[in-house]
């Protein structure tokens, strides 16, 4: 997904992305037996366990453009997207803990040789961060969170096709992390740190851990009635 997609694009975009992945991501090593949250924290008091004071800046800022405020649903920072990426540094998906993590590394192979680098996610995200502000502080003069909102598009596009390099992090990679960490967020059970008050499924229309709604499968270009159900048992 580039970053210059208009807010109904990505949000057509998102809702189609559901399609591809599970109400509880096992892309990120999530795990169903997180310790349940049933108050969900504001955002705005939230204190990061992985990224510090700048680097939460970031995230935010760059969460608000994959997934902005403005349009029919909810955005990333109505759901909490953020908690979500800052909760996956300190588990299994930021320590790559059932990844294949040994060399030899190759360039510019098929999807299908695996993730090809030495750095866990949490490092990619930790160096990518940090050379993406600097990047923006010599071109643009501003750090990323402070540019407008068409400027960080920019950048974020440029990590997404690579026009930007860096010396010890592929800029690629780092968004490819941040863009599947930001859905996954956006569309996992709220027991994950994201998906605020299933904000998202109520967007979408997607029962979630409801038990029975079999009646409603054959049931096409209707809308489903009922809200959906969180693993916690909180009810939409």
């Amino acid at each position: 997904m580039s970053g210059t997609l208009e807010n109904e694009s990505r949000r057509s975009f998102m809702k189609g992305a559901m399609t591809m992945i599970p109400a509880v991501s096992l892309g990120s090593g999530v795990s169903l037996t997180a310790a349940a949250d049933t108050s969900p924290p504001d955002l705005g008091e939230y204190q990061p366990t992985f990224f510090d004071a700048d680097e939460w800046r970031f995230i935010i800022a760059a969460c608000d453009r994959l997934i902005p405020s403005t349009g029919k649903g909810p955005g990333a920072l109505e759901t909490n997207v953020p908690v979500f990426i800052d909760g996956q540094m300190e588990g299994k998906f930021g320590h790559a803990t059932d990844w294949y993590m040994k060399g030899p590394f190759h360039e510019d192979v098929s999807p299908l040789f695996g993730y090809q680098s030495p750095l866990l996610p949490r490092e990619v995200y930790r160096k990518g961060i940090a050379a993406t502000r600097r990047y923006c502080e010599q071109t643009h003069g501003k750090d990323f969170p402070a540019l407008d909102d068409q400027t960080r598009d920019q950048v974020l596009t440029q990590l997404e096709s690579e026009e930007i390099t860096f010396d010890d992090v592929s800029a690629s990679q780092f968004f490819t992390f941040l863009l599947q960490n930001t859905k996954e967020g956006y569309f996992a059970d709220p027991i994950h740190g994201g998906n605020k008050h299933m904000a998202a499924w109520k967007f979408i229309g997607f029962p979630g851990a409801r038990a029975s709604y079999r009646e409603w499968v054959d049931q096409h270009d209707k809308t489903y009635p009922l809200g959906p159900v969180s693993l916690t048992g909180e009810r939409g």
